[in-house]
């Protein structure tokens, strides 16, 4: 007898190939069959007007801290993702001398928008080295399979000291074999990969560059070889892709015989240098060495709202003066205080700062976010140009959408993927061969990006909402999302309804389907707060065949572990 039935649905397979209507028959954690007349099975799931897909396989989020504490691992759970692979961009905890934890803590705020106070509170760092680390990890239950990498910051402080945070200092021949020895014990441990940050936006919360930014060509080489003695793993890059860069990416790459994963995005200050990513990304696969682009699905946002980490009046001395109060009472000054409002419109503000820069940039391309959401607005509706349709400062207009629902309202910024105010660069790497799908960003950015949602809306928004252009076919959006992003990473065990693979199984009301408006809630450690997005449409999502989530809300099932590892890239 099978363990569960899924009924009468509509099979998208993850292969790319047509949908078509079977049933699915799951025993011991995996698909034991698909077709009809599939015998009994202990539970039996109707799937009759609904989709069934593989989970979602994330391969680029930020969970290294939030998974030592919290098993269901929201919002990517609420999204279908039944795989996450963390440890990206350089950034993570582990190898860990006792005593330099709050610099790693300092690094991670810094890159990846989470409150330090958020982290100290909420990590317990009970290891040392990135073995310990990954013990830690397997030791809970989760809902979704989870995979670490080991981050090139970490590793390099870790071996260096505060010399590897000086990027006037270089390591020594020692130090080098040092970090490649511990590299290859991390990934014979189950380490998935190296990850390192090459990028002048990563920079800790005190303001210094991300420690693996300068490491030059023998620190490169001496991981790659490390990768190389393993056998296993991925590298993987955040780059800002100056001259000569990928080719020194590409030769780690074939030095250590290991696939290379880039991010690959477009930028407002150089919006073709994609472009030349992507015929680098094409040539070297040519010549034999694996390599892939991370794309996004949809532009990379910042939201922003009076309770977000940034929002337009943010570099305004008059917001300084009502900042720390409760949001509530701030609302309340604000609606009442003619003064006050006059004066957070007016004034000049204080641009000490990257941020408060970027603030002012913003303006033109900023959008109100609110029901149905919509990532791909038309520049007409942008804050500037309705502030001069209505006569109004762009700052009281955005005051205003601010103080929507009691002011919880929300403003969009698209500061990434939409140079020309539509997504069809977006759509141009999805179709290209050499990308997968991986920008989600899960447990990242709490305070002011929420693109953990992704994955919904690659489906929403291109298999059937998209309006200002063509959009893509189901089962093509499918498999960029599973089996692509998982053999990625050497998962060849799912990504795929096939008989032999893991059940990790979506069943989804397909016209149900939406991301809700993101909203801001004080549910982390310390009482931090992030900026989540729930969506509706799923109706049931399985792990291993053991249901943890129905109808949107988590059963308490924790099917999920540990990986340690995968088999060579498929």
């Amino acid at each position: 007898m099978h363990d569960l039935l899924i009924r009468n649905g509509r099979i998208v397979d993850g292969s790319g190939g047509a949908p078509y209507e079977a049933d699915i028959a799951v025993a011991g954690g995996h698909i034991a069959a698909i077709g009809r007349d599939l015998g009994p099975a202990r539970r039996s799931v109707d799937a009759a007007g609904r989709l069934v897909l593989p989970g979602w396989v994330d391969i680029h989020t930020h969970y290294d801290g939030q998974a030592t504490w919290d098993a269901e691992l929201a919002p990517s759970s609420w999204h279908g993702a039944t795989t996450a692979v963390f440890g990206n961009c350089g950034v993570g905890f582990a190898p860990l001398r006792p005593g330099t934890a709050p610099y790693l803590i300092n690094l991670m705020e810094g890159v990846e928008d989470i409150p330090g106070t958020v982290l100290a509170q909420g990590i317990d760092f009970r290891w040392e080295s990135f073995p310990e680390y990954l013990d830690a990890l397997a030791a809970t239950p989760r809902s979704m399979d989870i995979a670490a990498q080991v981050p090139h910051g970490a590793l390099r402080f870790y071996v260096m000291g505060e010399r590897g945070a000086d990027h006037a200092q270089r390591p020594d021949a020692a130090e080098i074999a040092t970090m490649g020895r511990l590299l290859e014990e991390a990934l014979r441990a189950g380490a998935f990969g190296l990850s390192t940050s090459r990028t002048t936006k990563h920079r800790a919360a005190d303001g210094r560059p991300t420690p693996s930014l300068s490491a030059d060509e023998p620190e490169l080489h001496g991981l790659a070889l490390a990768l190389a003695r393993a056998g296993r793993g991925v590298l993987q890059v955040n780059s800002d892709f100056g001259p000569g860069e990928f080719e020194i990416l590409r030769d780690a790459a074939a030095l250590a015989g290991r696939p290379l994963s880039v991010l690959l995005l477009q930028t407002d200050h150089q919006p073709n240098l994609w472009r030349q990513t992507l015929a680098q990304i094409h040539a070297a696969r040519r010549d034999g060495i694996a390599v892939n682009g991370q794309i996004g699905s949809r532009p990379i946002g910042l939201v922003m709202g009076l309770e977000t980490s940034m929002h337009p009046l943010a570099s305004r001395p008059a917001w300084r003066e009502i900042a720390d109060l409760a949001p509530a009472e701030r609302v309340a000054r604000l609606r009442t205080d003619a003064a006050l409002r006059e004066r957070l419109i007016h004034e000049p503000p204080v641009l000490d700062g990257i941020v408060a820069q970027m603030i002012e940039r913003a303006l033109p391309k900023t959008f109100r976010l609110a029901e149905p959401v919509n990532y791909e607005p038309h520049p007409d509706d942008a804050l500037v140009a309705q502030a001069a349709r209505r006569g109004i400062p762009p700052l009281a207009l955005a005051l205003d959408w601010m103080l929507d629902d009691d002011g919880k309202g929300l403003l969009l910024y698209p500061f990434e993927n939409y140079h020309a105010g539509n997504l069809d660069v977006v759509r141009e790497m999805l179709l290209d061969d050499t990308t997968v799908c991986g920008l989600s960003d899960g447990g990242a950015h709490v305070g002011l990006i929420c693109d953990a949602s992704s994955p919904t809306t690659l489906l929403t928004h291109w298999a059937r909402d998209r309006q200002r252009g063509p959009g893509l076919p189901l089962e093509f959006l499918v498999k960029k999302q599973t089996r692509d992003t998982a053999l990625a990473y050497g998962l060849a065990d799912r990504g795929l309804l096939a008989p032999g693979l893991r059940a990790d199984i979506n069943v989804i009301d397909f016209e149900r389907l939406r991301v809700r408006r993101p909203q801001v809630v004080y549910d982390l450690p310390a009482g931090g707060k992030r900026v989540l997005q729930r969506a509706d449409g799923y109706d049931h999502t399985f792990v291993a065949g053991v249901e943890t989530f129905c109808g949107g809300e988590p059963t308490g099932a924790r099917p999920g572990h540990l990986l340690r590892g995968a088999p060579q890239v498929a």
